[in-house]
């Protein structure tokens, strides 16, 4: 089914209504995604500490911000990239029972993001994470918890249209669910970003299923570490991956815009399977690891949901930095500034 197309007015928030917008939106989405998912918010770290294994590696390959602490004869710590596996240990310290959850407010720092619209190095995210039963690792289960997230972006939408009467609900009222083998046979000649450009035009919003493992072409959708979401595990339809993406068609942009990663995190078994897939067994050493591999860490379903992106998203805005503050180079400055983009 083709998205409606809806004209948007095109008008001008002024840096300080901005602001007063952008906390509007993230605090009405994170009342309402803590309803949706019984989440309690938790103080979140800044920094971890080097070689325990709790960073989030991302696609494995992104390098975190270190450094030394004098005070702890030059001990080793990073920044964080995101809390996905943090989370799970915070889990079982606080001793969330099943069913239940927390949710931090995440600030990062991944100095190789390549600037642009949509990315740059200062990354916030309301990170989540869920206790389930062992027997909830179904892809009913992910979907059931995709479409709650959706429903809680859907009344935040609702709720921003009704306070700043220019902006026009543009979502579609349901998420569609693709599988990540499913989009390529759709379009076999596109490649992974132009695949979700096509799905976003027809559908408004979708959960990609199943990002990380290679797919029938013999490359993979999209990267993703071993030892957080499960992507290896064949569900009962038959194909790859416990984990995906909330992906929308941002209509300002006119491209497809991923608003958030999540899936079922990896058991005993999914994470032995994923790291010797990724050549990546000398992980098992890790701190991290080896609470999961001797049991000890319960089972749970979490993700990242952006929040720049959000507010980017149902404010409107043509790029991330209209509503965060960072830094940007001279020529995306002035580049900004020819096309009347006010950076914050």
């Amino acid at each position: 089914m083709k998205t409606e197309t809806k004209v948007l007015k095109k008008v001008s928030l002024g840096k300080l209504e901005t602001e007063k917008a952008v906390e509007f939106v993230k605090s009405t989405f994170l009342t309402a995604l803590s309803d949706a998912l019984e989440l309690t918010k938790v103080s979140a770290p800044a920094v971890v500490l080097t070689g325990t294994g709790i960073n989030d590696d991302l696609n494995g390959i992104e390098r975190p911000v270190r450094f030394p602490i004098k005070d702890w004869a030059e001990k080793r710590a990073e920044v964080v990239h995101s809390l996905a596996k943090w989370k799970r240990l915070r889990l079982k310290e606080y001793e969330i029972p099943v069913g239940k959850g927390i949710v931090t407010d995440m600030r990062a720092l991944r100095p190789d993001e390549v600037l642009s619209p949509l990315h740059s190095i200062y990354v916030d995210q309301f990170d989540w994470e869920k206790c389930i039963h062992t027997k909830d690792r179904t892809l009913e289960v992910l979907k059931a918890t995709v479409q709650r997230i959706y429903q809680a972006l859907k009344l935040t939408e609702l709720r921003v249209s009704e306070t700043y009467d220019h902006l026009t609900p543009f979502l579609p009222e349901q998420i569609t669910f693709l599988h990540s083998e499913d989009l390529l046979a759709k379009y076999p000649s596109l490649n992974a970003k132009e695949r979700e450009d096509a799905a976003a035009r027809e559908y408004g919003a979708f959960f990609l299923i199943g990002i990380g493992g290679v797919l029938q072409d013999g490359k993979k959708h999209d990267g993703r570490a071993p030892d957080y979401d499960d992507w290896s595990t064949t569900t009962s339809e038959g194909k790859k991956g416990l984990n995906g993406d909330i992906v929308v068609w941002n209509p300002i942009l006119k491209r497809s815009f991923e608003l958030s990663s999540m899936g079922i995190r990896v058991d005993e078994t999914a994470l032995m399977r994923q790291l010797e897939l990724e050549e990546s067994l000398d992980r098992r050493d890790y701190y991290y690891h080896q609470l999961l591999l001797k049991g000890t860490l319960p089972q749970s379903i979490g993700g990242g949901i952006g929040q720049s992106r959000l507010a980017m998203l149902l404010l409107q805005k043509q790029h991330i930095g209209e509503v965060q503050v960072s830094i940007w180079t001279d020529e995306i400055h002035t580049a900004a500034n020819v096309r009347g983009i006010q950076l914050l």
